[in-house]
């Protein structure tokens, strides 16, 4: 699991071309990677498959962006993030993901599809600020619960100031 990983400052790349494709049931338990998934995050198919997608989690990635993100595929819509992951080895890598509910038949929400690109490197510059941020949010509270909704708070109010949403936000620094 990522929380025994100790992170490292080396950063993993992938080819602009490629997709790291993944998909979860309802509760963040993986039941597909592909192979672009595998050999950039250093596991096993064995390893993943029904483990919490959580354990890529890179610690300088901040919970209130996976809260919104929750939130937002939960309600069933879409959304994209950017996201910093943590390999098997500590290392990491900077993906734009785009995460979608999948419906069954009913149309109920049965799982989560997410695809992930490689990001401009001037929006990953932009985002490591903001995150900066949020995680400094997050670690004033003992409390990690009120930490991320500190955090979260902190977030939306950024972006209120800025005459902006989320998405708009993310569209714009794509």
């Amino acid at each position: 699991m990522a929380s025994r990983i100790v992170p490292t400052n080396h950063e993993v790349f992938f080819d602009e071309d490629e997709i790291i494709v993944s998909k979860t049931d309802t509760r963040g338990r993986m039941v597909y990677v592909n192979d672009v998934f595998l050999r950039i995050a250093g596991y096993t198919e064995d390893e993943c498959l029904g483990k919490p997608h959580s354990m890529m989690r890179h610690p300088e990635m901040p919970r209130a962006v996976f809260k919104l993100l929750w939130e937002t595929i939960a309600g069933g819509s879409e959304i994209f993030a950017y996201v910093k992951n943590m390999t098997k080895s500590g290392d990491h890598y900077w993906v734009i993901a785009h995460v979608t509910p999948t419906r069954g038949p009913d149309g109920s929400i049965v799982g989560f599809h997410s695809n992930r690109r490689v990001p401009e490197r001037a929006a990953i510059e932009k985002i490591q600020g903001i995150y900066r941020l949020l995680n400094d949010e997050e670690a004033r509270h003992p409390d990690p619960r009120k930490g991320v909704l500190a955090s979260s708070e902190l977030m939306l109010n950024m972006l209120e100031r800025q005459g902006t949403t989320y998405e708009e936000f993310m569209f714009s620094n794509a």
